[in-house]
């Protein structure tokens, strides 16, 4: 049975879109700029599918491979953003024209909050834009003594809550989170709210691996539902199922890094017997592009170009990997935030061809209407198959 392994490098863009200075972005290319800053990064299973010979400025300083093994090209975004689910929705066929509303400037409004405060019995701290590392060492002795989740948003569209588990027990912290999304309606809907635990003492406050992301329902049937409609299983990896809200999804798994993504992602393609394995690293996002930091982000690109060989000798004769990206993260901008950038697209299967560049595709839908070309499954709408172009 076909199977298709679709594994997303959250935040790793491959230069600035043209509309790139509206959203604040000139001059952003995560892959190439990090490697211009950290020259010591290498990818050489990556560049053998192809990447170094994307049509991307400076694409080429990321090694030079004359043996190309897989398929390459770039994707833009069709959709009106740069964020996570307006990325992923792309990817799976729905075009996102009305951006999700954000709340970086004034923080959210006091009819939302007085909501909050009322539905849950809660008071709160913050309602500001911040980081999210910085904002519990700044406002975690007070969350402590209080017992007041802290709420935060950023550029992205999303309602983020933070708690100790130890005043807020995890659970607890959930169950806040769907309160808050069912006040985030109409105007306020944002695509995610975001459960944040951390642990520690004052000044030494971490994030733990429990975070959970509540997401709005998808607005049209995608790609996950076209795969699950046909029978075939649709196996998630990561926060897939929280940005899809499970829609289309069989079976999933969350994860607590890049590692532990690729591990069980690798378990997937060892035991799922048809079908998607629609996987999501976020820590190249989460952990470093966010932070601006430039090494940090290297070394992971390194550390999953290294697993990438394993990755493939679990693939069967019949499979298609895809490894692209959802939106840029350039940790050598002043910005903290998303880029609004092209995201790579690599091909690779024992039946694909080798070395063929498939240009700058109009939109991340490309993806999936090849998917479901692939595994001859109902189309989605939007999208352009290159599924002749790269098989032989």
């Amino acid at each position: 049975m076909k199977r298709a392994i679709l594994i997303v490098l959250d935040s790793v863009g491959i230069g600035e879109m043209p509309d790139a200075a509206k959203f604040g972005d000139a001059g952003s290319n995560t892959l190439v700029n990090i490697k211009k800053a950290f020259p010591e990064m290498t990818l050489p299973n990556m560049c053998s599918l192809g990447l170094s010979k994307i049509d991307a400025p400076d694409a080429n300083i990321l090694g030079d491979y004359s043996e190309i093994k897989g398929c390459y090209g770039k994707m833009a975004e069709a959709s009106n953003g740069k964020d996570t689910t307006t990325g992923h929705w792309e990817i799976a066929g729905i075009i996102t024209e009305n951006p999700f509303p954000t709340f970086t400037k004034t923080g959210f409004p006091d009819e939302v909050m007085e909501e909050f405060k009322k539905e849950t019995g809660l008071g709160y701290l913050g309602n500001i834009a911040a980081s999210g590392t910085e904002i519990i060492n700044v406002l975690g002795d007070e969350h402590v003594k209080t017992g007041f989740p802290i709420v935060y948003t950023s550029a992205d569209s999303v309602f983020q809550i933070a708690a100790h588990e130890d005043v807020i027990p995890v659970e607890k912290l959930y169950e806040i989170c769907k309160i808050a999304r069912k006040i985030l309606t109409g105007k306020y809907a944002v695509a995610r709210v975001i459960a944040r635990p951390f642990i520690g003492t004052s000044r030494n406050y971490k994030r733990t691996s429990n975070r959970h992301d509540f997401s709005l329902p998808p607005t049209e049937k995608t790609l996950l539902d076209m795969v699950k409609e046909a029978g075939l299983s649709v196996s998630a990896v990561g926060k897939i199922n929280d940005i899809f809200l499970g829609a289309g999804v069989t079976d999933f798994v969350h994860t607590s890094g890049n590692l532990d993504g690729i591990e069980k992602t690798i378990n997937y393609i060892k035991r799922a017997k048809n079908g998607l394995i629609f996987s999501n690293l976020v820590d190249f996002d989460m952990l470093y592009g966010h932070r601006n930091d430039v090494e940090g982000y290297g070394k992971a690109l390194m550390e999953f170009d290294q697993k990438l060989p394993e990755i493939i000798s679990a693939m069967k004769d019949d499979d298609l990997l895809i490894i692209t990206a959802d939106h840029g993260c350039d940790p050598s901008t002043p910005s903290t935030d998303h880029s609004r950038e092209y995201v790579p697209l690599l091909v690779y299967g024992t039946n694909a061809k080798n070395n063929v560049n498939l240009g700058t595709r109009k939109t991340f839908a490309d993806i999936g209407k090849t998917i479901c070309d692939y595994l001859e499954v109902k189309k989605i709408p939007s999208g352009t198959s290159f599924l002749n172009d790269i098989t032989k």
